[in-house]
């Protein structure tokens, strides 16, 4: 990837921006080279801003993914809406990401007020080029977008297949202001590893259920036990209801065996030591409404508060 910086180190603060399901998590962890957000189809699976670091000759970018530009019925989309607006200001760079198959509609003009009054240049990224099966509709599609709002260049990419990425990488370097290595080489994301095994954890749910339980579930990682050549992890996966309890764990707990096994060797992989995992199902009603239990499910807030 050339770097176009010369002798130059350049580094910065991008945020990635869009509606649900746009592809923002799957492009983070395109453009970082690692699994540092889970991915799913369901709508507003990521729930609070995830950091991943981009190590390049000449530059560090240091991205920040969050919580699609939604509606707001609950507390718990209130809490996400507040880690949105937070992302916005003070960054070097927006990237605002768009499902290239889907026609450009009122939705996307509300969701760009969230950009109003703020000074960082943005990029727009028309996502899922290599599903659009219309390839003349995206000339139309980026006016619309171009017409609604300010962009300083417009990009098609793919997250999932890489095409564009380059491009953007270089168009996001292009940008990014002269400045100091703010994390180490080896900086990968401000994640706990307790946190990202329980996203892990709830993205093998996501997989596996439908209707109203991926938005009604939340895992807790109870224990973290490390030992040389194991780790011992016990979580709680909580839901709202008995249905919801019951679907999770299957029949004659099939589901949850099934969800711990896919977790387990997804951890195993990222913490490189062997895990033994253990899997509760509990109901715990309105806990989307529970101030005390998204504190409780939000590293953030228990690490006394947001990262730049």
């Amino acid at each position: 990837m050339p770097t176009e910086t010369g002798d130059r180190f350049v580094s910065g603060f991008v945020s990635i921006l869009g509606r649900p399901n746009a592809g923002k998590s799957t492009l983070l962890n395109a453009l970082v080279g690692a699994k540092v957000a889970i991915v799913s189809k369901r709508p507003q699976t990521t729930r609070t801003s995830i950091q991943g670091v981009l190590n390049a000759p000449g530059c560090q970018i240091v991205f920040l993914d969050t919580p699609g530009v939604h509606e707001a019925p609950k507390l718990i989309h209130r809490r996400m809406m507040e880690t949105v607006r937070a992302a916005v200001p003070d960054r070097d760079l927006l990237l605002w990401i768009a499902d290239a198959t889907m026609p450009f509609t009122e939705e996307d003009i509300k969701a760009f007020s969230i950009l109003k009054g703020v000074s960082p240049p943005r990029i727009l990224l028309l996502n899922k080029i290599d599903v659009l099966h219309e390839k003349s509709a995206l000339l139309p599609l980026i006016e619309k977008y171009n017409q609604a709002e300010s962009f300083a260049e417009t990009i098609p990419i793919s997250a999932a297949t890489g095409n564009g990425l380059d491009e953007l990488k270089a168009a996001i370097i292009r940008r990014l202001p002269e400045g100091p290595q703010y994390f180490p080489p080896e900086h990968l994301t401000d994640q706990p590893e307790r946190f990202l095994a329980a996203e892990l954890i709830r993205e093998k749910i996501l997989e596996r259920t439908q209707q109203e339980v991926p938005h009604a579930v939340a895992v807790v990682v109870d224990q973290w036990e490390e030992r040389p050549r194991l780790v011992r992890i016990a979580a709680t996966v909580y839901v709202e209801r008995e249905g919801q309890k019951r679907i999770v764990i299957g029949a004659k707990g099939a589901m949850l065996k099934q969800t711990g096994a896919e977790a387990r060797q997804e951890i195993e992989g990222i913490l490189g030591r062997r895990v033994y995992l253990e899997l509760f199902v509990k109901v715990r009603p309105d806990w989307r409404e529970s101030s005390e239990f998204l504190n409780e499910i939000d590293w953030r807030c228990m690490a006394g508060g947001e990262a730049r």
